[in-house]
């Protein structure tokens, strides 16, 4: 059996909180991934960044989209620490995420604590330029050539919500 699709970083281990620094309370930049054992047949990626919990996890109300990119090359195995378009691999495209921008838009959650999953997609094609697509119209164009796919998933809340620690 061939190993299964696997996306890390090396900044947060999956299920645990993203460090600050790739948070709108921080620096704002793209965490760094990693990914591996791509399927056969892979001929390349695409990777949607997105929080199922907005606005409050106590009561999620739609599935707010921080990144949107496609037609990554097979033969790139990672994305660098706050990677944006001029240091993105030759040929990747953009979409447009739920900020209404094309570059990496960090978790920034109104309430609560929330979950980020950044969701690698092997496909069978290379897609044509959609123009700028949204998450919804990226996985309408994805259909029927998906032929692996993993995801990684990081935490956050804001800190300037938690109360301090009254020492007893």
């Amino acid at each position: 059996m061939p190993k299964p699709l696997e996306l890390t970083s090396p900044k947060f281990k999956d299920g645990t909180p993203i460090p600050i620094a790739y948070t709108g309370e921080g620096e704002d930049r793209a965490p760094p991934l990693h990914w591996e054992n791509l399927p056969a047949g892979a001929k390349s990626l695409a990777l949607i960044v997105e929080d199922p919990d907005a606005p409050d996890p106590a009561n999620p109300q739609r599935t707010f989209c921080h990144w949107v990119l496609y037609n990554l090359p097979v033969n790139a195995q990672s994305l660098p620490d706050g990677a944006t378009l001029d240091v993105l691999p030759e040929g990747v495209k953009l979409g447009r995420n739920d900020f209404g921008r094309q570059d990496y838009g960090g978790p920034m959650p109104p309430i609560g604590n929330h979950r980020y999953f950044f969701k690698l997609y092997a496909l069978d094609t290379v897609l044509p330029d959609l123009k700028q697509p949204t998450r919804t119209q990226l996985l309408q164009a994805m259909e029927g050539h998906i032929v692996g796919e993993t995801q990684l998933m990081g935490t956050y809340e804001k800190t300037h919500h938690r109360r301090a620690e009254h020492p007893h």
